[in-house]
Formats: C-alpha cells, sequence, structure tokens
C-alpha cells in the first residue's frame, strides 16, 4: 500500500526525457486548480542517491513550483527491477 508523504521539491529530480514532454499552458491550467482545490493527486517518486527522482507528475510538479511551493505531496515507489 502506498502511503502519501510531503517531499522538498528542491530534492526531486526530473529525467530529461520526461521534462521535454512539458506543455506550459497544462501548466497554468493544474496551477489554478491547486490555487482553488490544493493537491488533490500526489505525484510519484522513487529514491535516488541524493535525492528523489520524478516517475508520474511532471506537470503537477511544476505547477506547485510556479507557485512557489516548497514541499509536494507524493507516494515514494520502488523502481521496476529489469
Amino acid at each position: 500500500m502506498l502511503i502519501k508523504e510531503s517531499f522538498p521539491i528542491a530534492m526531486v529530480r526530473v529525467p530529461v526525457k520526461r521534462a521535454k514532454t512539458l506543455d506550459a499552458a497544462k501548466v497554468q491550467e493544474i496551477a489554478e486548480n491547486i490555487l482553488e482545490e490544493g493537491q488533490t493527486t500526489p505525484i510519484r517518486l522513487r529514491k535516488s542517491k541524493d535525492g528523489y527522482v520524478l516517475i508520474e507528475g511532471l506537470h503537477r510538479l511544476e505547477a506547485l513550483k510556479a507557485l512557489g511551493e516548497e514541499t509536494v505531496d507524493g507516494f515514494l515507489v520502488r523502481a521496476a527491477l529489469h
């Protein structure tokens, strides 16, 4: 079972490949929604040597950054073993 936790945004690294999919209009829309309702859907992260790596939730993360937030609600997940 996943447990929702609060993570420091400064410790979250976004993989380059994922960052290329960023849509500024979507970030703006989500930021407006977060202002009205708060963050309703946690992002997903995995632990790395020096913090966390974003798995899912790029637009939510960027919206929170744009709003000046310092933390993000998320689920810590294990990396898939291949």
